[in-house]
């Protein structure tokens, strides 16, 4: 049961600050493209990379990678807003801007992942 309660506290934090970086975000940049998304799924990305690798340097325990890596990064990424987002360009007839933001959130969010991984290794040496 603490280990349900680790994910469920550490995703309400995750949820609540993709929100508040979203918002602050789109406020500043405008609507015209889901900027927010974009920023939090990079984020998100490095961020888990940085979590795996200190989890299996041993420079964090178990419960912490459940809290962190499943519950606030889980909370915190929008995958599913992603998709969503390239779908609306698709059906709004913006094939290239839809092309642009998948790829340029996977391929950033491959690369923030891998210098997350190797940033955790150097902190957990």
């Amino acid at each position: 049961m603490e280990r349900y309660l680790l994910v469920a506290l550490g995703g309400a934090l995750g949820s609540a600050l993709r929100y508040g970086l979203g918002a602050w975000v789109q406020g500043h940049l405008g609507p015209g493209f889901p900027w927010s998304t974009l920023l939090v799924n990079a984020l998100g990305s490095f961020l888990i990379g940085a979590v795996v690798r200190l989890s299996l340097e041993g420079a964090l325990s178990g419960e912490a990678r459940l809290f962190l890596g499943v519950g606030v990064l889980g909370g915190f990424t929008t995958f599913s807003s992603l998709s969503y987002e390239t779908l609306a360009f698709l059906q709004d007839g913006e094939p290239l801007k839809a092309l642009a933001y998948a790829l340029g959130s996977l391929v950033l969010g491959l690369l923030l992942v891998y210098l997350g991984y190797r940033l955790g290794g150097i902190l957990g040496a």
